[in-house]
């Protein structure tokens, strides 16, 4: 039998984290994770967020991915990186088309 209430404790205990991409004013694109992405995303737009946004903002969100801890959260960020710009607006395409679904 599944015990919900164990479930509930151990997400209390590990909160989820996220992975996010925003698009900076000059069309770039810049991808970090956090556990709160709207505080995050805000960071970026009052000059306090990495120093790659500070010069190109304001940003606007256009993904996020949740993980389930931080090391998943910075291996995925590291992967999406990696990958480059053509992966990140694939990323985008996927995630507009399953929204319209």
């Amino acid at each position: 039998m599944h015990d919900l209430s164990d479930e509930a404790s151990t997400e209390n205990q590990r909160p989820t984290a996220y992975v996010y991409i925003v698009r900076c004013a000059d069309g770039t694109l810049y991808t970090g994770w956090t556990f709160d992405v709207q505080r995050r995303v805000q960071e970026h737009n009052t000059g306090r967020g990495a120093r790659y946004t500070r010069q190109r903002g304001p940003v606007t969100l256009v993904y996020e991915e949740a993980q389930p801890d931080r090391s998943s959260a910075m291996k995925r960020e590291d992967q999406i990186k990696q990958r480059g710009r053509a992966y990140k607006e694939r990323l985008l395409r996927q995630t507009s088309t399953n929204a319209c679904s």
